[in-house]
C-alpha cells in the first residue's frame, strides 16, 4: 500500500463521516440557536427547555435521513472491504 492509497483511504473516510453526521449536527445547531432566541425573548432559564426540542429534531431527522445515512455507510464498508482484498492480492 503505498502514500497516495493511504492519503485517498483517509480523506474519503473524514469526508464520509463529514457526510454521515451533518444532518444531525446542522439540525442541533438550527434548534440550538432557535431555543436560545426563544430563551432570551422570555427570559425562560430552563435546561430541559433546550434539551428536549433537540433530542426531538434529531429524532426526526434520524428518521427521515436514516436509510440515506445507512446506505452511505454501507457503500463507505463495501469500498474499504474491496481495498482490503486487492491489497492482500
Amino acid at each position: 500500500m503505498d502514500s497516495s492509497l493511504a492519503l485517498y483511504l483517509g480523506r474519503h473516510t473524514l469526508e464520509t463521516a463529514l457526510l454521515l453526521t451533518a444532518p444531525i449536527l446542522l439540525t442541533c445547531v438550527v434548534v440550538g440557536v432557535i431555543v436560545t432566541l426563544f430563551q432570551a425573548v422570555t427570559s425562560i432559564r430552563d435546561m430541559t427547555l433546550a434539551l428536549i426540542p433537540k433530542l426531538l429534531a434529531v429524532g426526526v431527522v434520524g428518521l427521515l435521513f436514516g436509510s440515506w445515512m445507512l446506505q452511505v455507510s454501507l457503500r463507505f464498508t463495501s469500498e474499504i472491504f474491496a481495498y482490503i482484498q486487492n491489497v492482500g492480492r
